[in-house]
């Protein structure tokens, strides 16, 4: 994670504070392996000349590292600045002072309101310490919600965006004709395809993938006006693709908890009790709970 240095103290960088991060591209080398690596690029505004790349490993070593605390939405986190060569490298990039953190495997807290952990009641809880067997069976007749609080990395609200081919599609019928609109600049870690209309996705509760991994879609995600940078040129955008935002507000600002946003996708959170799993493009999806009404924004 990148912070900004200023007279005010340091900031965590965002793209819709800093377009220019936007110039940023990462490629993972040996992933999940102890000399893993991540390499980064800097597209410097299309300017060939002052294109420049770096390579950080993906698991540094931290016994030698300051400390250093990062909050995201009032959860805090502590972290380790990375070396200073690093700090100088991104530094030469953006022109103005700024560090770079390394989160290694700490995590910080989910602080949505209705995600907090609750204590089941006396009988439920009875079942889940002196009849183990029952736990599963009796969390998924009742709709227990979690003992345990959620946890994420430097992720913004949660580990896990989820958008719609068919809402995106929404989207690029908004633009004039010919323009489509670019869905990385949602964001989304998954693309499901095939809902029958757009943002049907916003009543779904629950995903099962290959009838075996489950995802709960806790909150919508609420747009800024990162949606509307132009990723080549890492300033806001012209025309049409600097009015995505504006477009949607017209008839996307859903959610009562935030109202002045515009929603598209959904927040998503993989099952805590779970161990490691691995989904793919092209893996079958499932919705196993839809919603009645739709979710409200929980402030943090």
């Amino acid at each position: 994670m990148l912070l900004k240095v200023t007279p005010e103290g340091n900031k965590n960088m965002a793209v819709s504070r800093e377009p220019e991060m936007t110039q940023f591209f990462q490629e993972i080398d040996g992933y999940n392996s102890a000399d893993g690596s991540l390499r980064i690029t800097f597209h410097a505004f299309g300017n060939k000349q002052k294109e420049k790349s770096i390579t950080i490993p993906l698991t540094p070593d931290t016994s030698k590292l300051e400390s250093y605390e990062v909050t995201m939405h009032g959860s805090p986190a502590p972290a380790f600045k990375m070396p200073q060569s690093y700090n100088d490298w991104f530094t030469s990039c953006f022109g103005y002072e700024v560090f770079l953190v390394y989160l290694g495997s700490n995590t910080r807290a989910v602080l949505f309101q209705d995600m907090q952990p609750l204590e089941p009641d006396p009988l439920t809880r009875f079942l889940r310490d002196k009849v183990p067997f029952t736990r599963n069976y009796v969390d998924s007749l009742m709709g227990l919600t979690q003992s345990e609080q959620w946890r994420i990395s430097f992720a913004d609200c949660a580990p896990y965006l989820i958008v719609s081919q068919t809402s995106l599609e929404d989207v690029s019928s908004r633009l004039p004709d010919g323009e489509d609109m670019d869905v990385t600049k949602f964001r989304p870690n998954i693309v499901i395809k095939g809902a029958f209309e757009a943002y049907q996705e916003d009543y779904w509760g629950k995903l099962k993938i290959n009838n075996d991994v489950e995802i709960t879609m806790a909150h919508n995600c609420v747009r800024c006006k990162s949606i509307n940078i132009d990723y080549e040129t890492g300033k806001p955008g012209e025309g049409p693709r600097g009015e995505v935002l504006k477009r949607l507000q017209k008839d996307r600002r859903i959610d009562i908890g935030a109202k002045w946003s515009p929603v598209f996708g959904r927040y998503s959170f993989w099952d805590m009790r779970r161990g490691p799993e691995v989904i793919r493009v092209g893996d079958r999806v499932n919705v196993k709970k839809v919603n009645d009404g739709l979710t409200v924004w929980s402030k943090f």
